[in-house]
């Protein structure tokens, strides 16, 4: 086999070139995605994706709605269920897709006791499967749920310092009421100090959120024992985490920023490696993985609603996008060429000492 000419080793190489720098290219190029939408007096607080449908379902405060957000900014009253109480909230939303399930959790604000429970509706007819009623004092405030791989919900406290679980009939108990909840924060009762966002993690555990602390919880999905997540840093103030498929996780502050993280031991412990600014004057309290592993805030001026309805019509969706993130997958793509070329330059090299043996036969 003779070997290449200068002249078409040289467009081999340029042609593995251009082909790497083109696989990658439009991710980093691409502008991040933002959906502006209008909605008078939804206020969300949390939102959902539905892969199937491939949209956004987003919970109201002051309506007993939850409308589906269209990547165009479309709003469609997806759900509305007048049978809740008067006055109660969608919080904390989760998809569970291998059952075509959406669920919701209810709470209402502004009337003592107040009432906490979880809905599951069916996402094809959009009809209530149930509603099950959370046991629960006066104080407690259900507030965001996450669902693992059977089914079973997994709702916060943000009052009370607990979970509860939901299984896939509708039975509530309390599910994790571990003392280092309360001894993260030296008060057990005192509303602002509870849990708040909550994630799955497909190896069996849950992450959850402590706002005022900062601190974040690893909780074993099946007896509820939980343990910190050792940080470089406490991240108060957060409000909501998502996780990716890759195991990586995204945290969002409504007033500070989003902090991007991972973890090399299924989350004994973990780095913050981004730091993302946002909006603070519109109130991001939720965060999502969308499509293709992208990360989405809620920008749904939730405290403003808390007030009363001051008006407002329209709300928010934004990707964050990581330089972070985009350096390293530039790291990639020279990686890739540099081993490229290097593949090719051994390849040359054997093809060079089978021309040299074939003639020496020759001769």
């Amino acid at each position: 086999m003779p070997m290449l000419p200068p002249k078409k080793t040289l467009g081999v190489i340029i042609t593995v070139t251009i082909l790497l720098l083109l696989g990658p290219g439009p991710i980093l190029a691409r502008n991040a995605h933002v959906i502006n939408f209008r909605s008078p007096n939804l206020y969300p607080e949390s939102f959902a994706w539905d892969p199937q449908a491939q949209h956004f379902l987003v919970g109201s405060l002051r309506q007993r709605i939850i409308a589906a957000v269209s990547d165009a900014g479309v709003v469609e009253t997806f759900i509305s269920d007048s049978d809740l109480p008067a006055g109660a909230s969608f919080l904390g939303l989760a998809v569970d897709s291998p059952r075509n399930r959406l669920l919701a959790v209810v709470h209402t604000y502004n009337t003592l006791p107040h009432f906490n429970a979880l809905a599951a509706y069916d996402l094809r007819s959009r009809r209530r499967i149930f509603l099950s009623s959370l046991p629960s004092d006066d104080i407690d405030a259900a507030n965001d749920v996450a669902v693992d791989h059977r089914g079973n919900a997994f709702v916060t406290n943000s009052a009370g310092n607990f979970i509860w679980k939901v299984t896939t009939d509708g039975s509530a108990t309390v599910f994790s009421r571990s003392p280092l909840y309360t001894a993260a924060t030296n008060n057990p009762v005192d509303g602002a100090l509870g849990l708040n966002g909550i994630a799955y993690v497909s190896k069996g555990y849950l992450l959850v959120v402590q706002s005022s602390t900062g601190k974040v919880f690893k909780v074993d999905a099946v007896d509820g024992t939980a343990r910190y997540v050792l940080l470089n840093e406490d991240l108060v103030g957060a409000d909501d985490i998502a996780v990716r498929n890759d195991g990586s996780a995204a945290m969002v502050s409504p007033i500070k920023e989003m902090w991007l993280l991972k973890s090399m031991d299924s989350w004994a412990e973990g780095v913050v490696y981004d730091k993302l600014e946002i909006d603070v004057r519109r109130f991001p309290t939720a965060v999502v993985v969308g499509a293709k592993e992208r990360v989405y805030v809620l920008y749904g001026h939730f405290d403003e609603g808390k007030t009363g309805d001051s008006g407002r019509h329209s709300f928010g969706i934004a990707e964050m996008t990581s330089k972070r993130e985009a350096e390293d997958e530039s790291v990639w793509i020279f990686l890739l060429i540099g081993l490229g070329f290097a593949y090719f330059l051994f390849w040359r090299f054997q093809m060079g000492q089978l021309v040299k043996k074939m003639d020496h036969k020759i001769n």
